[in-house]
């Protein structure tokens, strides 16, 4: 059935405390822009949260206060060495929202459409998961090879995915680790990688089918780099290089502040109208 039809419940999901409070603002003024009309859900990523609540508040999003003891033990058995780090998996409570088809992605992102057509690309049984960019570097080691299931299979990003909990949910994430733990731990890339290559390995596992925004959203791009070249800013928002519509913009591994690429004008402008937004927040 078609997610925006009223058919099925659909919305998007990000997780967030207040150390990352200067990506959520942002964020969430372009979420405010452009996509109002679908529910939003703001995952804490852990107990540093005041602000955080304060600004999910103020945007109208649904705070999670789910139990998520279940999860975070899967992390701690996976990553027992990085307590903090391991929490990324807190993403994977995206797959237990009261949600049919979700959207999750990574904070440190602007949103510049409107994301309800793409629900719509979701067809279970011949498109399970959608994702944008690829990630050949930073999901599997060499060993890789060696597997026949994960020969030839698209390696990805998972600061976005669209997929639905009746494909794929955290019990499957369990029920794989339970099978496979030591094959998990054989294959994946190390250096400081935790949720992407378990989420990589339990999509390929199940043998689930995944696909690019761009061969299944009519007109979209799977461009989102913050480092993209050839991006032309238009009235209905930021096109490739081939004139294919960007949907959002990921800064992912960045470690400055926005300043001057292909996208970063736009960030300062969400993040200068969110701050003036939460300041009479932030003052009481």
């Amino acid at each position: 059935m078609s997610a925006t039809g009223g058919t099925a419940n659909f919305g998007i999901a990000v997780v967030a405390n207040d150390k990352v409070l200067h990506w959520l603002l942002p964020f969430l003024e372009s979420y405010s822009v452009t996509n109002a009309a679908t529910p939003l859900y703001v995952i804490p990523f852990d107990d540093d949260n005041v602000s955080t609540r304060r600004a999910a508040e103020l945007y109208g999003a649904n705070w999670v206060d789910d139990e998520m003891t279940a999860l975070d033990a899967l992390a701690k058995r996976l990553y027992p060495l990085f307590p903090h780090h391991r929490r990324r998996l807190r993403k994977l409570q995206a797959l237990a929202l009261p949600l049919d088809r979700v959207i999750y992605l990574d904070v440190d992102t602007i949103l510049f459409r409107d994301f309800r057509q793409v629900f719509d690309a979701l067809r279970p049984g011949h498109v399970d998961f959608i994702i944008a960019s690829t990630s050949d570097d930073y999901v599997y080691n060499k060993k890789r090879s060696s597997h026949a299931f994960l020969k030839g299979v698209t390696l990805f990003n998972d600061g976005f995915f669209l997929t639905s909990r009746e494909i794929i949910s955290i019990s499957d994430f369990e029920q794989i680790v339970d099978a496979d733990e030591k094959l998990f731990h054989s294959v994946r890339k190390r250096g400081m990688l935790f949720a992407q290559p378990l989420v990589n390995f339990v999509v390929h596992r199940m043998g689930l089918n995944l696909r690019q925004l761009a061969e299944c959203v009519p007109h979209a791009s799977n461009e989102s780099f913050y480092k993209a070249e050839g991006v032309a800013m238009g009235a209905g928002g930021p096109v490739d290089w081939q004139g294919r519509e960007i949907y959002f913009a990921h800064w992912a591994g960045a470690i400055a502040k926005p300043l001057r690429r292909s996208f970063d004008a736009a960030w300062l402008d969400y993040s200068k109208r969110a701050q003036l937004r939460m300041k009479p927040r932030m003052k009481a």
